[in-house]
């Protein structure tokens, strides 16, 4: 019994350790944008790789500094921004506006959760100070409206036609860039982490390959999860308040499997669901793969 445990145990440090390499490889150490990192070097089920400095998803470049800008312009001739959020949120925090860069804005988060945010006065939480911050969504935390609007999230967005349309239109632009292209929302984790769940799958990627990569931003944000989960165990929070912590702060692994599994579900498979809900065609993603893989 003593041995199962180890074992299970040297099991989960490896697999931690093996993420933690991976992330420290594609992150991008920028001073301004958050949870950034090229999507270059992960391997697809053919055996392709993605190539390195043309696929970057990120935070919001509001705070982008001149040091981030040149790395953005030089290392990655960046070309492309396609930006997830929604107008307030966009407003009170603007992205750095780079010379020769094509902005695009995609609102995909679903009316009822713009209207959600507003009526609660979480719109423009980009420009809020952390410490208004941390009251919000420690009030938020315990009421089980919003956490089951948390659960509800992903399946909102993926079954969403706006959305969906919006995200179709993201591929056919990373499909046309002439250069880098990066994407984000506003922390670079939700609405941003599903753009780059439908290109890896059009790019030719496993169940598993997506899911390591959504789940990354959790390393991203631990420091932040952690203090916060720490606080709502101290007020007497229980596994839901904590969940709804983890979600908003971070990205929830659990939500994002079971949300895969709803497309499979209703659409057939991730596949199909490209190609049918987000107008992506077969033969667009074989031109995606020829043009951002290489074995």
């Amino acid at each position: 019994m003593k041995r199962d445990k180890f074992a299970t145990a040297i099991v989960l440090f490896t697999m931690t350790f093996s993420a933690q390499v991976a992330h420290s490889q594609r992150a991008i150490a920028f001073e301004g944008i958050e949870n950034a990192r090229d999507m270059g070097t992960l391997v697809m089920h053919d055996g392709q790789t993605v190539r390195t400095g043309m696929l970057i998803r990120s935070g919001c470049l509001a705070k982008a500094t001149d040091s981030d800008v040149a790395v953005l312009k030089e290392k990655y001739q960046l070309s492309n921004v396609f930006d997830f959020r929604f107008e307030a949120e966009a407003n009170a925090a603007p992205d750095r506006i780079i010379d020769g860069v094509s902005y695009t804005h995609l609102s995909t988060l679903p009316k009822a959760f713009i209207e959600g945010f507003a009526s609660s006065g979480r719109s423009d939480t980009a420009s809020v100070d952390m410490k208004d911050m941390v009251k919000v969504l420690m009030k938020y935390a315990f009421d089980p409206k919003a956490q089951t609007m948390a659960r509800k999230l992903y399946p909102a967005i993926v079954t969403d036609s706006l959305a969906q349309c919006y995200y179709g239109t993201f591929l056919r632009g990373v499909l046309r860039a002439k250069g880098g292209v990066l994407w984000h929302c506003s922390q670079g984790k939700d609405r941003a982490g599903w753009a780059s769940a439908f290109l890896l799958a059009a790019l030719g990627a496993d169940r598993e390959a997506i899911v390591e990569d959504f789940d990354l931003s959790n390393q991203s944000y631990a420091r932040q999860v952690e203090a916060m989960t720490a606080k709502v165990r101290e007020q007497g929070g229980g596994q839901e308040a904590v969940a709804f912590i983890r979600a908003m702060i971070g990205v929830s692994r659990e939500n994002f499997e079971t949300t895969l599994d709803l497309i499979d579900q209703k659409y057939g498979s991730l596949s199909d669901y490209i190609e049918n809900q987000l107008g992506f065609s077969k033969e667009e993603q074989q031109q995606l793969r020829m043009k951002y893989a290489i074995y």
